[in-house]
């Protein structure tokens, strides 16, 4: 099958709504480019990596290590399988979550995409769902900040970026995700690989002792548990 003919087959797949959402977003210059740039590696190792099946997306990062990680799970199949390494182009602030608009940090905790920006200022961008439940109690109770993306670029202050080239490859790879009907694409914040209990003199200890078991979780079965916050912000496993 040659590449063009590869393109059709993944543009044809999914619902009559989903299609919407992909022809919406082809609809824009940048993300027909990303595409045609995909056609020649990324469409095609991703059709080899599913079998041309449905798969989930899961995006996790980590600050001290500055990567992001791209994992995928087949239609079928119980455990998602590594797929691509991105390197964070540059950082701002210090380990630990984001509490307040301004603080310059990049949030630590449990999110999904909640938005494709096809005409970022930063390229491409996917927006996370910053704050979530748990900030919105744990954060300052006006102004927690908002508008955190993974995108373009090497500027930030306080979201994730990964140059023009590699937002165009994470942002294709969610729009096939979300195409093929994976409305919840969660984006795990790691402050660094928990493989060991937090520092007890940390002022985050508490909060990243509360990230390790999904962190563990994840390394052990390479799915992802269901994750609850209580009242008080915490966030839970069940």
């Amino acid at each position: 099958m040659n590449n063009f003919k590869l393109l059709v087959l993944f543009m044809l797949m999914g619902t009559s709504e989903t299609l919407r959402f992909k022809e919406e977003q082809l609809a824009h210059p940048r993300v027909l480019a990303a595409y045609r740039d995909a056609n020649q590696a990324l469409l095609p190792e991703l059709q080899r990596a599913t079998g041309g099946k449905g798969f989930d997306l899961y995006v996790r990062a980590f600050k001290s290590e500055q990567i992001v990680e791209v994992w995928i799970k087949t239609a079928g199949k119980n455990q998602y399988e590594a797929f691509r390494t991105y390197n964070f182009c540059a950082t701002s602030g210090t380990l630990g979550p984001k509490r307040q608009e301004g603080d310059l940090q990049i949030p630590e905790g449990f999110y999904s995409i909640r938005h494709f920006n096809p005409v970022s200022n930063f390229y491409l961008s996917l927006g996370i769902n910053y704050p979530n439940r748990s900030d919105q109690l744990r954060g300052h109770p006006v102004s927690p900040g908002s508008a955190i993306y993974i995108h373009g670029g090497c500027a930030t202050i306080g979201c994730i970026p990964i140059t023009d080239e590699k937002i165009k490859e994470l942002y294709v790879i969610a729009v096939e995700a979300r195409a093929r009907g994976q409305q919840h694409i969660p984006v795990h914040i790691f402050p660094m690989r928990l493989n060991k209990a937090a520092d007890a003199a940390s002022p985050h200890c508490d909060f990243w002792n509360e990230l390790m078991p999904v962190y563990h979780y994840f390394q052990q079965q390479h799915n992802l548990p269901q994750i609850t916050i209580d009242k008080n912000g915490t966030y839970m496993i069940k």
